[in-house]
C-alpha cells in the first residue's frame, strides 16, 4: 500500500490534495458530531490532525472506540487548518482500523514515562517522542557517516565479526563456539574454546583488518558492530555497539586528528541542519542548551594538548579525584570531563599517551615511553574517538608484540604488512552510541541504541 509520510505533507504538501496516510493513533479528543484524531508516522516528531466526521460508516461502531496505540489507515483531503502551530490537517473521507490496542493493557499512555520504565518495554519504546527522536537522529548520523567519507574518496570495507584476532588484547572477547562443540565439550566435562577448530570470538575492533585494505586501497573505513565482554553497567558502555573506523595509508598522527575534528564538525552540522524539529526536543527536554553546545563545538578548533600537559592541568586543579592523577595512569571519565567542562570548555584532543597503557599497534614516538596516539575528549562524555599513528616498522613492531606477551605466529599476516610496502598510517575509532549521546543529550547510553545489550540485559 503506498501511504504519504506526515513529514511530507506537513511540510510542502498542497492544500486540497487527495492523501493517504498509514500510522498509529497518539490521542482521540471527541466533539459534537465528529473527533480529532493525533495521528503519527513516524516519519517526523510531528502528528498530523485528522477530522473524523459522523458520518462515516464506521463512525460509531471503529472511531469513537480508538484509543492510543492502534494502527489506522486514513484517506482524505488535506486542508488548511484553523488552529495555531500546524498548516494543514486532513478531513477523512475514510478510516480503517488496521490494529487495536487494548487500553487496559497497552503500556504506552499520553504522558512522560522515565527511561527506566521505557528500557523494560524495549520493543514499544520507538512509538516515544524522545526514542523515536532518537532512533531518526541515529538514522541521519549513520547516512552522514557514508556521505562524508565518498566525499573523501574512501572505501567502505566490511570487517569480520568471528575474529581471530583481539585487537585490544585485554581479554574482553566474547568467544564463539558451535553447539556440536558445545555438545562435545559436556561430555568431555571440558571448557570450549574452539570454533571449527579454531579459537575465534566476536570482534572488538574491525581496525587490524581495516589495516589490511588501507595497504591496498589508501582510505578506508569500516562501521559496524563490536562486542566487549567487560562486566559494566555504567552509563557510558555497552557490551554491543557500533565502532566507525577509518583507516589511511600515507598518514601521520597529524593527518589523523585533521580528519577526525572534520568529521565531528560535519556530522554535528549535519543533524542540526537536518533534524532540526528533534533537536529542538531533545534541547527542551533532554538538555537544556545542547543546540548551542553542539554550536559551539562546530565554531571553535578543538584544543590540542599532550597527555603530560593533560596530567599537569589535572594536578594544578587542586581537585580531589576518586582515581588519583599521576604520571603513567589512563585517565579516567572524571579527569575527562574536568578537562572538557571546566579547565579549557572545549573539545581536547590529547596526544602521547605513556606506551604502557595503549595496545601494541600504536607508533612508538622518539622518546620510546610514549606512543603516537591520540584520544579526543568532549563534555559530558569524555573519550569519544580514540586512535593513533599506527607502528610501521617491523622490527618496532615485533619488539612490541613481544613485550606484551602476543604470539606472533597468529599475528604474521599483520608483520606481513610491516615487511611489504609498508607505509606510515593512521587511523581511529568512534563509539558510534557515544557520538548519539553528545548529540542527544541523553543521560544514558542504553537510549541511543535500539536494543540494548549490558551485562544480564538483553530483551529482544
Amino acid at each position: 500500500m503506498k501511504s504519504d509520510h506526515i513529514r511530507t505533507l506537513l511540510k510542502d504538501t498542497a492544500v486540497g490534495t487527495s492523501v493517504t496516510i498509514a500510522g498509529w493513533l497518539r490521542t482521540r479528543r471527541d466533539s459534537s458530531g465528529f473527533s480529532f484524531l493525533e495521528v503519527n508516522d513516524g516519519s517526523c516528531l510531528a502528528n498530523i490532525q485528522v477530522i473524523a466526521d459522523k458520518g462515516l460508516t464506521n463512525y460509531e461502531s471503529e472511531i469513537k472506540k480508538l484509543t492510543t496505540g492502534c494502527s489506522l489507515v486514513i484517506r482524505g483531503e488535506l486542508k488548511e487548518s484553523p488552529a495555531q502551530g500546524q498548516r494543514v490537517e486532513i478531513v477523512a473521507d475514510s478510516l480503517e482500523v488496521v490494529g487495536w490496542a487494548d487500553p487496559d493493557h497497552y503500556p504506552l499512555q499520553k504522558k512522560r514515562h522515565s527511561f527506566e520504565f521505557l528500557r523494560e518495554i524495549v520493543h514499544l519504546r520507538p512509538r516515544t517522542n524522545a526514542l523515536g527522536g532518537v532512533a531518526r537522529v541515529r538514522s541521519r548520523l549513520s547516512y552522514a557517516v557514508h556521505e562524508f567519507f565518498h566525499h573523501k574518496g574512501f572505501h567502505q570495507i566490511h570487517t569480520p565479526v568471528i575474529t581471530t584476532s583481539d585487537c585490544e588484547g585485554a581479554g574482553e572477547m566474547f568467544q564463539v563456539v558451535t553447539e556440536l562443540e558445545l555438545k562435545e565439550a559436556s561430555r568431555k566435562t571440558d571448557h570450549p574454546e574452539r570454533f571449527f577448530g579454531n579459537r575465534a570470538g566476536l570482534t572488538v575492533s574491525g581496525q587490524l583488518q581495516a589495516e589490511v585494505f588501507a595497504q591496498a586501497l589508501g582510505s578506508v573505513y569500516t562501521f559496524g558492530p563490536t562486542f566487549r565482554a567487560e562486566n559494566s553497567h555504567t552509563s557510558r558502555h555497552l557490551a554491543e555497539f557500533w565502532m566507525l573506523e577509518p583507516e589511511m595509508a600515507f598518514c601521520t598522527l597529524d593527518c589523523n586528528m585533521d580528519l577526525a575534528e572534520e568529521m565531528l564538525k560535519y556530522l554535528l552540522n549535519d543533524v542540526l541542519e537536518n533534524c532540526g524539529e528533534d533537536m529542538a526536543l531533545f534541547d527542551r527536554f533532554i538538555e537544556k542548551g545542547l543546540i548551542d553546545k553542539l554550536r559551539h563545538v562546530i565554531d571553535n578548533d578543538f584544543v590540542r594538548i599532550s597527555y603530560t600537559q593533560a596530567v599537569e592541568e589535572l594536578l594544578k586543579s587542586g581537585r580531589s579525584f576518586e582515581f588519583p592523577v599521576s604520571w603513567g595512569v589512563d585517565l579516567q571519565s572524571e579527569h575527562e570531563r574536568y578537562l572538557t567542562e571546566e579547565a579549557y570548555r572545549l573539545p581536547l584532543i590529547v596526544t602521547d599517551y605513556p606506551a604502557s597503557i595503549k595496545p601494541f599497534y600504536m607508533r612508538v614516538n622518539d622518546d620510546p615511553t610514549t606512543v603516537a596516539a591520540m584520544d579526543i575528549l568532549v563534555a559530558g562524555i569524555g573519550e569519544i574517538v580514540g586512535g593513533s599513528q599506527r607502528e610501521e616498522r617491523y622490527d618496532v613492531l615485533l619488539g612490541r608484540m613481544q613485550e606484551v606477551g602476543i604470539d606472533e605466529e597468529e599475528y604474521q599476516w599483520y608483520l606481513d604488512l610491516r615487511r611489504y610496502g609498508s607505509t606510515p598510517h593512521s587511523g581511529f575509532g568512534l563509539g558510534f552510541e557515544r557520538l548519539v549521546q553528545f548529540i542527544t543529550g541523553m543521560h544514558n547510553i542504553r537510549e541511543t541504541i535500539p536494543f540494548p545489550r549490558t551485562p544480564g540485559f538483553a530483551p529482544c
